[in-house]
């Protein structure tokens, strides 16, 4: 068989992406209930097959289905019909189920750190002097040698901050009581959100997601988002910090045969939502760099413009599925869409735009040179798995069956901030209160017990420095990604 990922078909032509491009990043936009979900089942079995490891989330619960074979329903026999594909094949994809909530999928968490004081900043909406103070908590943790790993290490620090305020602010600058206060509560609104259950150990190793099954076969890694994208900040965060991670981790590899790993951001207009101007610079170019780690990325939204320029500039892969325009502004996007295609002679693409069927597409991949190919109308050809959702018994046993079945379900809750502080605190109060009642002559054995404490502290931290999980005091790998110009990150 072809080493082509078959994607549509034109009449008797199909439509073929060349592996060798498909880390040119690419596109699947249309409107709601077009076919955006079974192209990009269609494009996530294409890269398995070829032996491409994908990182997908299921927004909806109707992709989970692929791990299960496909039967020929009626709609899909009658469009294999159509398309004359009577050989048709049905089968299961090798599938790993992840969840950030840790009910439908293995846990995935990252630690504080790792996160970094940019990305927190927006995941909780911070404004700049917020964000400021946020960041003197992680510089004091790291100077202090305190580990951030999950949210109440945060919380405890952010305490910490405010408690010793006038002391921080010669040192590392103004830190006001509001500022920390507003910071307080956007955690716990955080926490409120099941935020909790993502942030700890045993952090997500990504090499995890680059897997391929025993026939070769490219493990499709699914995200379970049904209710973490009803959080649009943690959703969109979680997948950017995905992304740098990526970045940061892999190795540079420049022009492969075909990718290490195809990762799609489905919703991705909620990454771009209110995003500052320095984000999305940023977000730019980690896109535009991340293919020479062999990382293809593959947006998913309602419409082109939901992308903004400079990251659409770089998407060479095309799928466009239905747009309306009812309105105006709907025409208008419509005109934009059409002319990011190469010019069919044969096709008025932008009237096009407005009439196709669902599961049919305007198709544009790169050829062999790089270059768009002429823009054709085609039928996306159906998946071979399920379309649709799975049962909680099916799930269960593919969960049951994964490599990594029980190597994140149990958290560890290990010695960090949180204790330290508190037992810094504890210490505090017990030796006022026995410098309050005892004689004189026994004051001495509160400040042994306090020295005792502090000399725990001290090797905690030394400890803590000395670990492969010591990287995680020093700075989240997107702050050193899209803050320092991908400069190397100290460990």
């Amino acid at each position: 068989m072809s080493d082509n990922l078959f994607i549509a078909q034109h009449g008797t032509q199909t439509l073929s992406m060349l592996p060798r491009m498909a880390n040119r990043h690419g596109l699947v936009a249309g409107a709601t209930g077009t076919g955006k979900t079974v192209t990009l089942q269609r494009l996530a079995e294409e890269f398995s097959r070829l032996g491409v490891p994908v990182f997908l989330a299921d927004v909806k619960g109707d992709l989970a289905g692929l791990c299960q074979p496909g039967t020929a329903t009626p709609p899909i026999a009658r469009r294999l019909e159509q398309l004359g594909r009577t050989d048709h094949p049905f089968a299961a994809n090798p599938t790993v189920f992840w969840d950030v909530y840790g009910v439908n999928g293995h846990p995935v968490r990252a630690t504080i750190s790792e996160m970094g004081p940019l990305l927190l900043s927006r995941l909780l909406n911070l404004n700049d002097t917020q964000s400021g103070i946020l960041t003197i908590a992680f510089k004091l943790a790291d100077d202090q040698g305190l580990l951030l790993l999950d949210l109440k290490d945060l919380q405890a620090m952010v305490r910490h901050v405010g408690e010793n305020a006038k002391e921080l602010t010669l040192q590392y600058g103004n830190v006001s009581a509001a500022s920390v206060g507003a910071i307080q509560r956007a955690l716990l609104r955080l926490e409120q959100a099941g935020a909790t259950t993502f942030f700890g150990e045993p952090a997500l190793d990504l090499m995890d997601f680059i897997q391929t099954a025993p026939d070769g076969r490219g493990v499709i890694n699914v995200l379970a988002a049904e209710t973490l994208v009803h959080s649009p900040q943690l959703y969109s965060t979680f997948l950017l910090w995905l992304m740098a991670e990526l970045f940061e981790r892999l190795p540079e590899v420049g022009d492969l045969a075909k990718p290490k790993l195809v990762f799609f951001f489905d919703e991705a207009h909620l990454l771009f939502d209110d995003a500052p101007k320095e984000l999305l610079d940023k977000v730019e170019q980690v896109v535009r760099l991340i293919r020479s780690k062999g990382v293809g990325i593959y947006f998913v939204t309602q419409n082109p413009r939901d992308v903004p320029d400079k990251v659409l500039g770089q998407l060479g892969n095309r799928v466009q599925h239905a747009l309306r325009a009812f309105t105006p502004r709907d025409q208008a996007a419509v005109r934009t869409a059409a002319e990011t295609f190469r010019p069919n002679p044969a096709l008025d693409t932008a009237h096009a735009i407005t009439e196709l069927a669902v599961g049919e597409a305007l198709v544009s991949f790169l050829d062999e040179k790089g270059a768009p190919s002429i823009v054709e109308r085609a039928f996306v050809i159906p998946p071979s798995g399920r379309l649709g959702p799975i049962t909680p018994e099916e799930r269960k046993a593919v969960l049951a069956s994964s490599v990594i079945a029980g190597h994140y379900e149990n958290a560890i809750d290990r010695e960090s901030a949180y204790e330290i502080l508190t037992g810094r605190a504890q210490a505090a109060a017990e030796q006022a209160a026995g410098q309050t009642q005892a004689a004189p002559k026994e004051k001495a054995s509160p400040s042994r017990r306090t020295d005792s404490v502090l000399e725990a502290f001290g090797k905690s931290a030394a400890r803590a420095a000395g670990s492969s999980a010591g990287r995680s005091i020093i700075r989240g790998l997107f702050d050193t990604i899209f803050g320092g110009l991908f400069g190397k990150k100290k460990r």
